[in-house]
């Protein structure tokens, strides 16, 4: 490590759009494109998400689930824009991690990493606990540990032959999933059509006057934001990226775009399917099989469930992927162990990074459901708040990026506008996940401390970097 603090400009000597750029070695093998980051995108978030948590989100908005996906969207969009403007700056792997690093101060720049750690490990650790319990519910005979143990040593495998075989992957996925919503959404209309539901297409799914209000909003943007998470790993593959700093933002941007309006049509044919009954008759947890069964009968049902399982286990296959990027590019940096940024000479993956993540998750997967989620909200969230900050300091304080209007639009209104909605949601966190939070936190600062000797050092690859 050096003892310049510097992280604003890249190194002279280096050409410009490539990793040694910003002090690093070219150890990724490039084959993503655009399409590839947004159907990967698409997979971390899950297209299908809806499906699974329907009910709970249909009864807590007043029938209007598809308004409170729209909420989320627009609340989102702003940290979106500003990933966009950060790896259009930094084309490089790690996402928050490197972007505030470089923004805002090295230190800083871990800590972030640290928190978006969480966010990367237990998305997908969830995800493998849910499908070992439906397995298991399907399959009594075999424990769900079983399930999740066959499931993470499938996809570490995965991850271990390198991002060619898992973009592949990803697209078959992607189409199964995409089947279902078409599939959904077919019989849906259909069954509108003959006079199901609300009696036809009505707006009342997006606008019920009886209980749309500011509380309405405010809730809506708490559970929606939280559905979202995940467009951010999209820049954890920078690296392997063509022409990075122009996909990865776009990227980011679209797949937020694409997602939220699949989701709001989902959840638009499931509320208007289900039409004035009682929410109370919907259930929680399965809310959308009962609606599935009503439009297509036990087949469509089976089948929506069954995809539901291939949802949870591929989008852990891309959490895990960005899980091994952010610790390989901290690892380089001199704040991780050393082993983890080491690429296999043929497979150019940080492969003991992935062994590392699978076995670690393994052993997660044995804690509460619950007590994951609220981990996973405080990482993200907590996170975004800072990327958005870093936006604002590195452009518009730091290189005094005030020129036009658009100037102030992207570095200053969206990033306040960004800090605002998120920092509202984060304050409705609750005690537990609050005391959770922390802790890691000051994990983290016990971490950094010991590699950086008390804060004095930063990365060797900020040398000859100015402020």
């Amino acid at each position: 490590m050096d003892k310049n603090k510097g992280g604003g400009s890249p190194p002279t000597g280096a050409p410009s759009g490539t990793v040694e750029q910003f002090g690093y070695k070219q150890e990724l093998q490039r084959v993503l494109t655009l399409k590839d980051l947004i159907v990967y995108g698409m997979l971390f978030i899950i297209i299908i998400a809806p499906f699974g948590i329907f009910g709970e989100v249909n009864v807590v908005g007043f029938g209007m689930a598809p308004m409170v996906y729209l909420v989320g969207l627009c609340a989102m969009i702003f940290t979106a824009l500003g990933y966009m403007q950060m790896s259009n700056r930094f084309p490089i792997a790690g996402s928050v991690y490197s972007y505030v690093q470089r923004g805002i101060n090295p230190h800083i720049g871990f800590m972030t990493g640290w928190l978006i750690l969480v966010d990367y490990i237990l998305i997908p650790t969830l995800n493998y606990g849910l499908a070992g319990v439906w397995l298991h519910n399907a399959i009594p005979q075999v424990p769900s540990w079983v399930f999740i143990f066959a499931m993470i040593t499938m996809n570490s495998f995965i991850n271990y032959r390198g991002i060619t075989l898992m973009k592949v992957l990803d697209w078959v996925v992607f189409a199964v999933e995409i089947l279902v919503v078409i599939i959904f959404v077919f019989l849906g209309v259909k069954f509108l059509l003959s006079g199901g539901g609300f009696g036809g297409f009505t707006i009342k799914p997006f606008y019920n006057p009886e209980f749309f209000n500011m509380k309405f909003i405010a809730t809506a943007a708490t559970v929606a934001c939280l559905s979202f998470l995940g467009f951010d790993a999209i820049s954890t593959l920078s690296e392997e990226t063509r022409e990075p700093e122009k996909n990865v933002g776009r990227a980011t941007v679209l797949t937020l775009l694409i997602v939220g309006g699949i989701f709001i049509l989902i959840t638009y044919i499931a509320s208007s399917v289900w039409g004035a009954r009682d929410l109370a008759e919907l259930d929680p947890e399965s809310g959308i099989y009962q609606i599935a069964n009503e439009i297509g009968g036990e087949a469509l049902e089976l089948f929506l469930l069954g995809v539901m399982v291939i949802g949870s286990i591929f989008g852990s296959l891309t959490a895990q992927a960005a899980m091994t990027r952010v610790l390989f590019s901290m690892s380089r940096d001199g704040l991780m162990p050393k082993f983890m940024s080491k690429i296999h000479a043929k497979h150019k993956t940080p492969y003991l990074t992935v062994v590392f993540v699978a076995v670690f998750m393994f052993i997660v997967s044995f804690v509460p459901p619950m007590q994951l989620v609220r981990f996973v909200n405080f990482g993200g969230l907590t996170s975004f708040i800072v990327l958005n900050f870093a936006v604002f300091w590195f452009f518009f304080i730091r290189e005094k990026r005030r020129h036009s209007f658009g100037d102030y639009v992207k570095f200053l209104i969206c990033p306040v506008i960004g800090m605002t909605i998120l920092g509202y949601v984060w304050s409705g966190f609750d005690k537990p996940t609050l005391i959770l939070g922390f802790s890691w936190l000051a994990v983290g600062v016990v971490v950094a401390a010991i590699k950086t000797k008390g804060f004095k050092e930063v990365p060797e690859a900020f040398r000859n970097m100015s402020l």
